[in-house]
């Protein structure tokens, strides 16, 4: 009956088993969204690995220094932080990393794009992930994580 009612009115958030359950949902949707839908087309497209010339072009044109370095960084970060993140590896330091790439996505590469869908390019996807990210800075991976695995084997050593 416990479990019942902290289901349907809450309770201790994401301390709960519940609440962990949800981590894992949001990671792996958020972390393979992130990973596939827009990571892996950044770094293999065109059946080959490499940067497309549409997204190296776009960061160019933010006048980032070293534009193709900061490209593979911010095609990297999605791709592999994505797979990180769904995974639950190293999720506080991959989720800043990536809520810092989607607020640039956002504020920088679509600052005058509309905020929600017009049909053309917007600011709704990539504000949808800063905010899933940065969830994750402040809660964790929770219980059903690697990072749960190494934060237990961890506290062993120093035991």
């Amino acid at each position: 009956m416990k479990a019942l009612n902290n289901f349907l009115f809450g309770g201790a958030g994401a301390t709960t088993r519940f609440g962990d359950l949800g981590l894992l949902i949001q990671r792996l949707g958020f972390g393979l969204a992130i990973s596939i839908g827009h990571g892996m087309s950044k770094v293999y497209h065109d059946g080959s690995v490499g940067l497309s010339d549409q997204f190296l072009s776009g960061v160019k044109g933010m006048n980032f220094p070293a534009p193709t370095a900061m490209a593979w960084l911010a095609a990297l970060t999605e791709f592999l932080g994505g797979l990180l993140i769904a995974l639950g590896l190293m999720t506080r330091p991959v989720a800043i990393a990536l809520a810092f790439n989607m607020g640039v996505a956002a504020f920088v590469a679509h600052k005058d794009a509309p905020l929600f869908s017009t049909g053309g390019p917007n600011k709704e996807f990539a504000l949808l992930f800063f905010v899933a990210f940065l969830t994750f800075v402040f809660t964790g991976a929770g219980r059903y994580s690697f990072d749960k695995v190494f934060r237990k084997s961890s506290a062993a050593a120093k035991a």
